[in-house]
Order: C-alpha cells, then structure tokens, then sequence
C-alpha cells in the first residue's frame, strides 16, 4: 500500500496544508502592520497658508509673468527682427508655463487666487534662518520693498502704452531696457522666496527663474548695445 494513501496521511496533510495558510496569514497582516505603521510614523506635511512667503509669491509672480508675456506679444507684432522675436517668444512660451504653474499650486493648495493682502506683502516679513524659522527680530534680513507698491521691475501702464506705438528697431530698444528690468525685478522676487521659503516646487522654480533671468539679462543686454541702447524715457 502506497504510505500516502494510508488513513493516518490525510490528518498529517491537513494539518500541513491549515500550517501553510496560517503563515501567509500572518504575514500580510505583518505587511499591513508595517504599512500602517509607515503611514502613521512618516511626518505629516501641510500646504503654505494664505499669507505664506509661497502663497504670495505665486500670486505676485503671475501678475509679473503675465506682464512678460503681454510685451512681449506686443514686440513680436512691432518688428520682423529674428533675434528679438525669438527672444519675445521664448520669455512669453516660459513665463506663460510658469504663470499656470503658480496657478496650479494655489489651487492645489486650496487656497484664493486673489491675496486679501497688499501685493508684495510675503516680501516685507522676515526670512528664514538656517534652521527654518523666521528671523523674527532681526530687521536687517528684511525686504526694503513696501507692501502696495508697484512690483520691482514692473513696467507702469504708460510704458507699455508708449510700447504699443513703437515699430521696428525702436520697439526692439524699448522692449529690451523694459525687459531687462522686468527681469531684474523677477530675480529680486525670486531670490526673496528662496529666503522664505523650502516648499520644493516653490525652490525648484524660483531657483530656475534665478538662473535663466539672469542669463537673458546678460544677452538683451548685449542685443540692446547693438542696437545702439537705451530709449530716452
């Protein structure tokens, strides 16, 4: 007689067979203990607030991103120049992504698009020191710039409104010395919320922005000599 099939393997089976699943039991709700675990242990991050360094950057640098792009229409219908209509492209093509962008983390978020606030209020408070708090008393880290006004850079409306009748290379000069400062002003902006702020996107786009500004700062620049430099305003 095969000893499988004798009476006495069947229990010995069943109770190898009732063994295995008992096991894998016990081992998914280890995996789902760890799991759990993992989820209550891991630190709990929370968005940035309506007032945040965050929150009113994304706000203010829309409005000067949508600034950048309006001039930058504006000198791509004024002149048939290849090198400025590229550049106007560009800055419209870049700041335009970057405007949804800010868009988009303000929504996610959950927060207002409009700051019930002054513009540029985020930029008047203190910035971070190295340990992530804020330099509560220590007035010599903060902005110069005064909540209300104007955005650095910003061109005001009757600028843009004496671009919009230039044609040729003195819409390139003007669109050039407004650019150049617009874009300083961006920079300024950018590098302030670097010091407000380690919200990752907010340093992974301010730190982009600090970069390629201000190597399209060095090249209008050089177009703008070329074309023999500044308007008189």
């Amino acid at each position: 007689m095969d000893p499988d099939s004798s009476p006495s393997a069947a229990p010995e089976r069943g109770r190898s067979g009732r063994g295995t699943v008992a096991l894998a039991v016990v081992a998914v709700l280890l995996i789902i203990g760890a799991f759990a675990f993992g989820r209550i242990s891991a630190p709990v991050t929370s968005s940035p607030g309506t007032t945040s360094a965050e929150a009113g950057f994304a706000r203010d640098m829309q409005t000067h991103h949508q600034q950048a792009v309006e001039m930058s229409y504006i000198v791509r219908d004024a002149t048939d120049d290849p090198e400025v209509r590229l550049l106007a492209f560009d800055i419209a093509n870049a700041q335009g992504a970057q405007a949804g962008q800010m868009y988009g983390w303000l929504d996610s978020w959950g927060l207002p698009q409009a700051d019930a606030e002054p513009s540029m209020t985020w930029m008047t408070r203190p910035p971070l020191s190295g340990d992530g708090t804020t330099h509560a008393h220590d007035s010599a880290s903060q902005s110069a710039h005064t909540a209300g006004d104007p955005m650095p850079g910003l061109a005001t409306p009757e600028q843009i409104t004496r671009l919009k009748g230039l044609t040729g290379v003195d819409a390139e000069r003007y669109y050039l010395q407004l650019m150049i400062a617009h874009h300083e002003g961006g920079v300024l902006m950018a590098n302030a919320v670097l010091e407000r702020s380690t919200e990752r996107v907010v340093v992974s786009l301010a730190t982009g922005v600090v970069k390629s500004q201000t190597t399209e700062i060095g090249y209008m620049k050089a177009l703008l000599e070329r074309r023999g430099g500044p308007l008189a305003e």
